[in-house]
């Protein structure tokens, strides 16, 4: 199912295996999300591969992902083919030519497995939909393509986990069951001597062995859109009380985790003004349907809230989307987005205009911040490396910002700003001292993000070695 854990698990796995020196890569034939990563060639790839590759110690390539579905209606996706837009599609059409696309998958596997020892392969959601089953090329479809052995990973803290396994196992035709190796049952707390009489029965079953029970935790890592227990958790207000508006096609809201697990901050998904309280911070994050978002904001409210917290708190940031909500005005003349010239009135914060159109930026840039106005100048100077990923051509942009500020607003295409923790620490430190705590923030955790994931990617790699069979694991591979 979504949400499994399937994500992480393969970025562990991949983090072992590069301990045991093997040259590794993540694969995911087709992904749907909207958390994207652009790469140093210019490519757009599901950032879920971004971190895998990052966990197996290389970098990001789309040939780790060739084909990414970023939904921008509930029956529709923009088309990513080896990391650029071929358009948009319904969900029907796409389906009836997605089987034409199995070159493009193949070829980028086999460039991958030149390259590299082992390739970890995800699936996607559950390879037990029957009735999906025919075209598939992303899960049993996919690893009967390249004569793949299989590992299931259930997800034990929704129970029901052994319906889950026998359940999916039983669904599959003959060959594929067979191409099942082992079991996985992931996010478990408690004691595993309670599941061995439940893991007998299943190998009796199944004639599978579960391989490994691995235990719940949580992860600073990016995780896939809408299946993050960040995005739903309720958090208390602390020192510094950060808001992220969590908007319905919300994308890479991975741009704030940096700002977790930072002592004396809180960082809280809202979707209603019920939710929003007084924060120091309001940030308006990225969004693969800006305009549908914006009417979303005003039928909720939030869109006056969001000017009346303008006057009184100290900060407000638009990343991408949430960007070019600030300002006064967007037009879709070519219908980019929706319905050929549509048009909306923003929340009028920053001076600018922007027109979508039918280009795409995506592009990778290191920058530092100036020419910023007296209540940002704390910022000056600072230095950032992003990437942006948008259409829509923006009026009246600072460079140096990829962006516009005014007073305590600010706006910017650059995704990734906070990973390095330069401009995080320096907005940080002026958030506490609004509070008169100065005290606070010299006792913040502000580890780099960077460094921060390494040492998740090792946590995560030392769960599994200790809760899997891994010597099992090893000869299924053939290593």
């Amino acid at each position: 199912m979504s949400g499994a854990g399937k994500s992480l698990f393969t970025a562990g796995l991949l983090r072992v295996l590069k301990r045991k020196g093997l040259r590794v890569a993540p694969f995911k034939s087709q992904n749907m999300a909207l958390n994207s990563f652009v790469t140093m060639d210019g490519g757009e790839m599901g950032r879920a591969q971004a971190v895998q590759a990052l966990a197996a110690g290389i970098l990001p390539d789309v040939r780790m992902n060739p084909i990414l579905l970023k939904p921008n209606s509930d029956t529709g996706s923009q088309i990513i083919v080896n990391g650029q837009s071929i358009g948009n599609m319904k969900a029907a059409d796409y389906f009836a030519m997605k089987k034409s696309l199995v070159p493009e998958i193949l070829s980028a596997y086999n460039s991958l497995a030149r390259d590299y020892d082992v390739i970890c392969i995800e699936g996607a959601g559950s390879p037990a939909e029957i009735n999906l089953k025919t075209n598939d090329i992303v899960n049993m479809g996919m690893a009967s393509m390249v004569d793949a052995p299989v590992l299931l990973v259930g997800d034990i803290d929704r129970g029901g986990v052994f319906a889950q396994l026998y359940g999916t196992w039983a669904l599959l035709e003959a060959d594929e069951q067979k191409r099942i190796k082992g079991f996985i049952m992931n996010k478990f707390r408690g004691d595993p001597a309670l599941l061995a009489p439940g893991l007998l029965q299943l190998e009796q079953k199944c004639n599978i062995k579960t391989l490994g029970v691995v235990p719940y935790s949580q992860y600073i890592l990016p995780e896939e859109d809408s299946q993050s227990e960040l995005l739903s958790c309720k958090r208390r207000p602390q020192i510094v009380d950060i808001v992220v508006i969590r908007l319905p096609h919300m994308s890479n809201y991975t741009d704030f985790l940096p700002l977790e697990n930072i002592n004396g901050v809180s960082l809280r998904y809202v979707y209603s003004t019920e939710d929003l309280g007084s924060p120091d911070m309001v940030i308006l994050p990225g969004t693969k349907n800006t305009i549908s978002d914006l009417r979303w904001l005003k039928s909720t409210g939030l869109f006056q809230e969001i000017i009346n917290h303008s006057r009184q708190c100290p900060l407000i940031l638009g990343v991408c989307g949430g960007f070019q909500m600030l300002g006064k005005k967007l037009t879709d003349p070519e219908g980019v987005e929706g319905a050929t010239g549509d048009s909306e009135t923003g929340l009028g914060l920053l001076d600018i205009h922007t027109e979508f159109g039918p280009k795409k930026v995506l592009t990778n840039k290191t920058v530092e911040l100036s020419g910023l106005s007296d209540n940002l100048s704390f910022l000056t100077g600072a230095t950032f490396k992003g990437y942006e990923i948008h259409m829509g051509n923006t009026t009246n942009m600072n460079d140096s910002f990829v962006g516009c500020c005014q007073g305590n607003v600010i706006g910017t295409y650059m995704h990734g700003l906070f990973d390095e923790g330069d401009l995080r620490n320096r907005i940080l430190k002026l958030l506490f001292s609004k509070k008169g705590r100065e005290d606070a923030y010299r006792n913040c955790n502000l580890t780099s993000f960077k460094d921060l994931q390494e040492q998740e990617f090792d946590r995560l790699a030392d769960s599994i070695e200790q809760s899997c069979q891994m010597d099992i694991i090893m000869s299924i591979i053939g290593c």
